[in-house]
Parts: structure tokens; C-alpha cells; sequence
């Protein structure tokens, strides 16, 4: 499904893993990804990020956001195997992969934009959803509408083109889930020289 917006390009595909590939890819991603509680910096304190984190990718892919400098771990066997997949299917190279994981609905992120500028002037994101059904919340930052989707178990949403530039998304808190939920963004990052 295409979702027709303005100075962006965002796509969702529902169903692109089956329920047993994608209940399979969960329990081992849970099992064998680097997973770690992340700290960031607001306001001049350290503040524990309301989920676990985990990232992943070519050794020269270091990543930096919200204060934080993010060394890659190396790439997992099923890592690599759904990074070739996703660069077929989306035509785009990736050299890494941001992993979040929800233990339930408390766990959240906020508004946010990747856009900094490791990532390039366009970024690119193919970001795979694996178990509770989340919402997904993008903002445009002038407008300030906000449109909801539910992202599924085994679901792709691609973010590119200006996207990054006028909009912020994020998964905002839902007290009444309780089940977990793990979040794969394969993106490109540039290494600087």
C-alpha cells in the first residue's frame, strides 16, 4: 500500500513475511541480537530510553544519535539473510540495522526524524515489524497533522525521498498491550573520511 503524503514517500506492505517465518524470525532475533538498555542525554542528564536496543551492521557503520556514538555488533546469519532480502525487494543498499524491542505497550519512542547526517540528505529506511501490533504515528512538522497505521507482525514500512526532512514519526505508548514486540530499521549510513 502506498500512503499518499506530501514531501516524502512512505510505503507499507502487511503481510511481507508469513506468520510462521515471522513468529520464527522473533524468537530468534530476541534470542541472539545484542540487545542492551541505551542512555541518551536530554536536558544535560542521562535518561534511560523506554525500550532495549541493539545495532548491527558492517564494521565502518557507526551511528550516531541523541548524544550517543553506536559502534556496530556484527551481522547475525538471519540479519544477513533479511538485509539481501530487503535490498532486493526495495532496490536499496543497507550496511545496517537499528533494533528496538518493546516489552509491551509501556515501552515507546517519541517524535522523532532520522536525520542525521550519516544517513544522507534522503534517507532510506525498510523498517520490519515482528510481534504485538503497534501504532505507528507520523507528523508533518509544519502542518503538524498526524496519521495513524497499525503496523502488523511480519509488516515492511519504507520511509524515503524528503520524508526524513518534513516529518517525524514515532510509537507512542499503548498501556493495554502487553505482549512484546521487535522492530528491525535497515538503513545506509555513510561513513565519514
Amino acid at each position: 500500500m502506498h500512503v499518499l503524503i506530501r514531501e516524502g514517500e512512505i510505503d507499507y506492505h502487511e503481510d511481507l513475511l508469513g506468520t510462521e517465518e515471522a513468529n520464527r524470525l522473533f524468537l530468534a532475533l530476541a534470542a541472539t541480537l545484542d540487545w542492551h538498555d541505551e542512555f541518551i542525554r536530554i536536558a544535560g542528564r542521562s535518561v534511560r530510553v523506554p525500550r532495549r536496543v541493539a545495532w548491527h551492521g558492517d564494521s565502518d557503520a557507526i551511528y550516531h544519535y541523541s548524544g550517543v556514538r553506536h559502534e556496530p555488533r556484527p551481522w547475525t546469519p538471519d540479519l544477513l539473510i533479511l538485509k539481501s532480502r530487503l535490498e532486493d525487494f526495495c532496490g536499496q543498499p543497507f550496511n545496517s540495522v537499528l533494533g528496538n524491542r518493546y516489552a509491551d505497550g509501556q515501552d515507546a519512542m517519541g517524535w522523532h526524524a532520522d536525520n542525521e547526517p550519516e544517513l544522507g540528505p534522503e534517507t532510506f529506511i525498510a523498517s520490519l515489524s515482528l510481534g504485538a501490533v503497534r501504532r505507528f504515528d507520523i507528523r508533518h512538522n509544519i502542518r503538524r497533522k498526524i496519521l495513524h497505521l497499525p503496523l502488523a507482525h511480519g509488516s515492511l514500512l519504507t520511509m524515503g525521498g524528503a520524508f526524513q526532512a518534513h516529518w517525524q514519526h514515532r510509537i507512542p505508548k499503548q498501556p493495554a498491550i502487553t505482549s512484546p514486540r521487535i522492530n528491525l530499521t535497515f538503513r545506509l549510513i555513510h561513513p565519514k573520511t
